[in-house]
């Protein structure tokens, strides 16, 4: 990932340093457990213990030689070790060490994502709370529809991350699983206890079958709930880009002290945060589908996967880590214009209350074909001429056949529309 878009928390597990540090843990908790089964001296695995070291640099100098980035490691422990280095990595393949890694660096990023996806909960939540009342312009296929709230708007999202964030915890426990069990998967050169031991250690669970790798649809599950989450981050950067439309100016990303909109044009205030989260959404589905392709692979395992892994996997992570911290602060500082809420709506002449019209006039008797025709009638005059849909009504032969003007007047009351909104915030315990 760019520095632009690393967070420093996913950084240090996917770093180089991070994932040879991960490999050490099991290394080491591996001998721990040969220890046990009486297959290391005591003095050999305190010489380990403490001896354990790596440096990056020169794995990648015998790296250049091996072509083999597990054995390099391997190589560079033992050559910090000393005699007792022969004991590392016993019975062990390059995958027992690397996809329990993988998985164990899974899981620990899993915890920053759920933390800050907490966080975005609670925020909306807030916002939903605040803006609950705000009457606003629903819309749909992007034309005026019927009254809403802003509340609403946010409860969608609200209620969507709530959902993400079960999803995110399952697959958690779906891949939190690791695998010590040799080249084909069938504990030929170790003992089971050796695996029972490190994987208990690291909070893990022993997968039930592996082959030499653990199956990729369970990572392919997380990557899939990442990239739903973004998709909902998207979805309400997505809205906001719309509400910030010079003709909408319903609400607005916040606008920092020095920020600059244009390079040409001083006057502008661009959505940049919102539109930066809908292109991010955009690679975390792509890496979804990369992902989906590394389930398949040859036999008990390929390598196929694994370059497709050492982009996708930490890019994921960074680019989802980052959208939420920049989702959290978009929701935070949004600037809802309430007052020109109210104005899209009148400027709309009362077209948005055509359904109450509608069936007015079928609870006086009218079929509802007949009913539409005249609402629709009426309604294409006023967005034609600009006129106002209730006066336009008032003036009809054959509304005035069925509907009084008090009656008509209180079909245009946006309170009616509004009577059992608190129902909907009652149903997610708001």
């Amino acid at each position: 990932m760019i520095d632009r878009y690393e967070t420093e928390e996913i950084r240090k597990i996917w770093s180089e340093q991070g994932k040879f540090s991960a490999y050490t843990e099991i290394e080491i908790l591996a001998c721990e457990a040969w220890n046990k089964l009486d297959k290391i001296p005591d003095s050999d695995l305190e010489n380990i213990k403490s001896k354990a070291a790596f440096q990056v640099e020169r794995i990648e100098e015998i790296e250049k030689i091996t072509n083999h980035d597990l054995i390099a490691y391997v190589e560079n422990l033992a050559e910090n070790i000393g005699p007792s280095g022969r004991f590392v990595h016993m019975g062990l393949t390059s995958s027992d060490i690397v996809d329990t890694a993988l998985t164990l660096r899974i899981v620990r990023s899993i915890k920053f994502i759920e933390e800050e996806l907490e966080n975005l909960i609670n925020i909306l939540k807030n916002k939903v709370d605040k803006y609950k009342n705000t009457v606003c312009l629903g819309r749909t296929h992007g034309v005026a529809a019927e009254p809403t709230t802003f509340g609403v708007k946010l409860a969608v999202f609200y209620t969507e991350m709530k959902r993400n964030l079960e999803r995110l915890r399952i697959s958690r426990e779906n891949i939190r699983v690791g695998k010590l069990s040799g080249a084909v998967g069938t504990y030929s050169n170790i003992e089971p206890f050796v695996e029972k031991y490190v994987l208990n250690s690291l909070n893990l669970e022993v997968a039930p079958v592996s082959g030499q790798v653990i199956q990729r649809d369970r990572i392919a599950e997380v990557f899939w709930v990442l990239a739903a989450i973004g998709a909902g981050m998207e979805k309400i950067a997505l809205e906001i880009r719309h509400l910030q439309r010079t003709e909408v100016r319903e609400a607005q990303e916040g606008f920092t002290k020095g920020q600059k909109g244009s390079s040409a044009m001083p006057h502008k205030k661009n959505p940049i945060i919102s539109e930066r989260i809908c292109g991010m959404a955009r690679i975390l589905r792509a890496n979804l589908m990369a992902s989906m392709e590394n389930i398949a692979l040859w036999h008990e395992r390929d390598i196929s996967h694994s370059s497709v892994e050492r982009v996708l996997v930490p890019d994921s992570f960074h680019l989802t880590h980052y959208m939420l911290k920049k989702t959290c602060w978009l929701v935070e500082n949004l600037i809802v214009n309430e007052k020109k809420m109210l104005e899209n709506i009148e400027n709309l002449n009362g077209l948005i209350f055509s359904q109450k019209a509608l069936l007015a006039l079928c609870n006086k008797g009218l079929s509802r074909k007949e009913s539409y025709e005249i609402i629709q009638k009426m309604a294409m005059k006023s967005w034609e001429d600009n006129s106002s849909l209730k006066d336009n009504l008032k003036n009809n032969d054959e509304v005035k056949k069925y509907l009084s003007i008090e009656e008509l007047e209180k079909i245009f009351d946006i309170n009616s529309y509004l009577e059992h909104i608190d129902y909907i915030y009652e149903k997610i315990n708001l």
